[in-house]
């Protein structure tokens, strides 16, 4: 009697990238993230409250923050956005721009 031999499958699973949203919504939300992270209160002469001195407020990061909390659901997104918001909020404390007071 011959013992009949089963070839070994591989099961190989493809893979596909699921898209949750277009190019085009996560272009507007990079550019939306990006104009609230260049947005600052700044003070044209430095203000003293309880001993510190505060020359610019980071409005657009806070506002930022609590829109991307609100309006996106997956964690590994949010943390893009919060990493694109701090980055552009600091080098936009640098440059002259923003709401000069």
């Amino acid at each position: 009697m011959k013992k009949s031999s089963k070839s070994k499958k591989s099961n190989t699973y493809r893979f596909h990238e699921r898209v949750f949203e277009s190019d085009s919504t996560y272009f507007l939300k990079l550019v939306v993230v990006v104009l609230l992270g260049t947005l600052w209160l700044k003070f044209s002469a430095p203000v003293s409250w309880v001993g510190f001195t505060i020359g610019a407020l980071p409005l657009g990061l806070l506002l930022g923050f609590l829109i991307v909390r609100a309006f996106e659901h997956h964690q590994e997104d949010r943390k893009i956005w919060y990493a694109v918001l701090l980055v552009v909020g600091v080098i936009s404390y640098f440059v002259p721009a923003g709401i000069i007071i």
